[in-house]
């Protein structure tokens, strides 16, 4: 995994998802299992086939979470210059009167009033060091786009 951009508050909240898939929810999942195997062959037990199941993605969500708090940078906001991880980004589509406001980061963030941009996606790329006032084109799912940056702030 590359290095990933998260606010303080988000590296938290997964040191916590961690903590809490690593310790209270295997023990959980432990139980269902020893439970499922009391009630027979487990060829045909559906709850033991269910339990396994969700313990496996319990098991590979802890190993990315580590994985991605391995690499993470945490960020502190940005100065509002330029497009930067932590930062809240005005734009405008070619051809759109309207504004559309994105806060630039990890997918793994979450926030109240604004869809996170992942640094990782064509436009986030696209948008990474330029100012207000640019144009950066990118290529979308179908056709090439572009977007004027109207206005970049620090996050609140």
């Amino acid at each position: 995994m590359s290095e990933s951009h998260l606010s303080p508050q988000a590296y938290q909240r997964l040191q916590d998802e961690i903590e809490e898939r690593s310790t209270t929810r295997r023990r959980q999942l432990s139980q269902a299992i020893e439970r499922a195997r009391e009630h027979g062959d487990l060829r045909e037990n559906a709850e033991y086939h269910a339990a396994k199941d969700e313990h496996g993605l319990n098991e590979a969500r802890i190993r990315q979470l580590e994985a991605m708090l391995k690499d993470a940078v945490v960020i502190e906001g940005s100065g509002g210059e330029v497009v930067e991880p932590g930062c809240v980004v005005d734009i405008r589509y070619d051809g759109d009167d309207d504004v559309t406001t994105y806060l630039v980061g990890s997918i793994e963030e979450r926030h109240d009033t604004y869809e996170v941009l992942s640094t990782k996606s064509p436009l986030g790329q696209a948008l990474l060091g330029k100012a207000p006032g640019e144009t950066v084109t990118y290529q979308g799912p179908k056709r090439e786009l572009s977007v004027t940056i109207a206005d970049v702030r620090p996050a609140d």
